[in-house]
């Protein structure tokens, strides 16, 4: 099994080099920055009478159509396809902290990263690393290249998805945050508690769409989701409201009625993500993009693109949603 250290999620290259110098004041102004939009940032955004209507509540119900699937911006996206979708049920928005903390309470639920790591299947990692955890986006005080990723990646002891950022943080008075630190053994234990399933990737971009078969014409940054203002890892100016993981529904839902699609965390999808790296561990394919997205890193604001995550890796800018496949209102 390949090592943590070395399975953390593909990125996208950052273009060409910053002089230290600049980096430097860059991330000085940043931290200032984020300090002040973080004292400020909503704990809340949706009414909780949102999430009681329709006859399933908290989803919404997608009809079925042709979707012209994927995109053209990365190589992993294409071919582009025309794929049959059924209509289904979806969670309005991603799976909150306050959700999934009833299901724990519920079955006694005890996710991967609060277990102990498996030494018979993880016997080359070090010995941090063998503790239970998740990886962490952790801001870098410098950025020297790109090609190391644990700049800003690191594998957290404790980190889990009651302490996503670590030991010493809380999702306490962070009920309607997206759940994150969970894996995809996780969710689906989730699902079908719900009785519900983890969408395709067909299903997810379609509803990712809000009604459009096909991509959109402009690949600019949206307004209307979470990502990263400014350059990343070390400034972001935090245009869109939040410099980090904001609540569910704080953006103006898609066609279909569905909150945050696109940005805020990535969500799991069902379908296995295949290409030709016979050294890592099997992944599945995630959607929509992160906080963490921006022009200059990765540029996955999008419903076409497309990443592989590792199904037992957790990481604290990856959620989910569910779907119900039942009849039409």
């Amino acid at each position: 099994m390949t090592p943590r250290g070395r399975r953390w999620i593909a990125v996208a290259a950052l273009g060409s080099g910053l002089a230290a110098a600049a980096i430097a004041t860059l991330w000085i102004v940043g931290g200032r920055q984020a300090e002040t939009h973080a004292s400020a940032e909503p704990a809340r955004c949706l009414a909780a009478s949102v999430d009681e209507a329709g006859a399933h509540p908290g989803m919404v119900w997608v009809p079925g159509g042709r979707l012209h699937m994927g995109d053209t911006v990365y190589p992993e996206e294409g071919p582009l396809r025309d794929v049959d979708v059924k209509g289904f049920w979806i969670d309005r928005h991603e799976v909150t902290n306050a959700e999934f903390a009833a299901f724990v309470a519920a079955t006694g639920y005890v996710t991967l990263a609060e277990r102990p790591v498996d030494k018979a299947k993880h016997d080359d990692l070090p010995s941090y690393m063998m503790k239970p955890g998740a990886v962490v986006f952790v801001m870098p005080n410098k950025v020297d290249g790109t090609g190391d990723i644990s700049q800003w990646w690191q594998y957290i002891p404790g980190a889990n998805w009651r302490h996503p950022g670590g030991p010493d943080t809380s999702i306490e008075g962070h009920g309607h945050y997206p759940v994150v630190a969970v894996t995809m053994e996780d969710i689906e234990a989730y699902a079908r508690w719900k009785g519900r399933k983890i969408p395709s990737e067909a299903q997810w971009e379609w509803a990712a769409r809000g009604g459009s078969g096909h991509p959109l014409d402009e690949h600019e940054q949206p307004k209307e989701a979470n990502s990263w203002q400014g350059v990343f890892p070390v400034l972001n100016t935090a245009e869109d409201g939040f410099v980090g993981l904001a609540p569910v529904g704080c953006y103006k839902p898609n066609g279909f009625g569905l909150y945050d699609m696109i940005g805020n965390v990535w969500e799991w999808t069902s379908d296995i993500y295949s290409d030709d790296n016979k050294d890592m561990a099997p992944r599945h394919v995630i959607k929509g993009g992160s906080y963490l997205c921006a022009p200059n890193y990765c540029m996955r604001y999008r419903a076409g693109a497309r990443q592989g995550q590792e199904a037992d890796l957790a990481t604290s800018h990856l959620g989910f949603r569910t779907i119900l496949e039942a009849p039409a209102p």
